[in-house]
């Protein structure tokens, strides 16, 4: 793949910024080490609070989450934050979940669920499941569902998993996730070797996630093994062009559909894996977290404007 006509010069000096505080070989090093590295690389391009956005920690049933809220918000986004499952916390995407909650005027809760490895599967899929039930009950708002790479795995299980049970889902905005149980997909032979998050990459972040072999037909851990993708709520996925996780969100979009659900694929061209924090210095990137701030303001009012 030729990445050099693909990427831009914006997206490559983001890329070689990255590199410096967060190597591309960082899955060899142990686990405490790759997340000393990846916090200090969460530190170098955070972009602080907007001003207005008040913050308060809290205790949701037993799992950790911060919330984020302006004004008086009547919507809850749910965000679970991304870091290949072993990675990150409230702080690592606190201006992300900040800056969606001033942008949205939605109250975000974000979930600081417990990681691999000290915690095996399904640890992280309960967390999420009961930071949407402890919020449903302590603010009984619609909920818009949100998280990016691991994150929207596992707000996608949650999803899957709230069928019957939960009247608040309003949708789910899902940014470059990892949803599929094997990496057959063409992108994952076509960006095997992508800047910020390769092939072996994600095998190494979803093995890490069990004792033992992969289940099969598990949703909770793959949306897309799932046999039944009816009556999902409306959803949006986000996916980087140059990234080998991009089928996952059009398989998983098409599957919405056929099933007869509303879902919309975005596919960002030019951009990879964890552009998130490039969106203060790379044009794309910046009107990119502006589609997905848009996706989740327009679900949480019962809006479509995908067709």
């Amino acid at each position: 793949m030729d990445y050099s006509r693909l990427i831009d010069a914006e997206t490559w000096a983001f890329i070689r910024r990255v590199s410096e505080s967060y190597p591309d070989d960082a899955v060899t090093l142990d686990i405490e080490e790759q997340r000393q590295v990846y916090d200090a690389m969460c530190r170098v391009f955070s972009q602080g609070r907007p001003e207005g956005v008040k913050t308060e920690d809290r205790d949701a049933n037993g799992v950790p989450v911060r919330l984020y809220w302006a004004g008086r918000p009547t919507r809850t986004v749910i965000y679970a934050h991304g870091g290949g499952f072993i990675l990150g916390g409230l702080e690592s995407h606190d201006d992300v979940c900040a800056e969606i909650c001033a942008q949205t005027g939605y109250r975000v809760v974000a979930v600081d669920y417990r990681l691999c490895p000290e915690h095996r599967h399904p640890a992280q899929f309960h967390d999420c499941r009961t930071a949407l039930e402890w919020a449903e009950a302590e603010f009984g708002d619609p909920v818009v569902l949100t998280g990016d790479s691991a994150g929207g795995n596992l707000v996608a299980a949650v999803a899957h998993a709230a069928r019957g049970r939960s009247k608040s889902i309003l949708g789910q905005v899902l940014i470059y996730p990892v949803l599929a149980a094997r990496g057959d997909a063409p992108s994952y032979s076509e960006h095997a070797e992508a800047p910020m998050l390769t092939a072996a990459d994600v095998d190494f972040y979803q093995d890490i996630r069990f004792d033992g072999p992969r289940p099969a037909g598990d949703p909770t851990w793959a949306p897309l093994s799932d046999s039944d993708f009816e009556d999902l709520p409306p959803t949006v996925v986000i996916t980087a062009d140059c990234d080998p996780l991009r089928d996952d969100g059009r398989m998983y979009c098409e599957a919405i559909a056929t099933a007869g659900g509303r879902a919309a694929w975005i596919n960002e061209e030019g951009l990879i894996h964890g552009y998130l924090r490039a969106r203060g210095s790379v044009t794309r990137a910046q009107d990119s977290f502006e589609r997905i701030t848009v996706a989740i303001e327009a679900l949480g009012q019962g809006l479509w404007p995908y067709d």
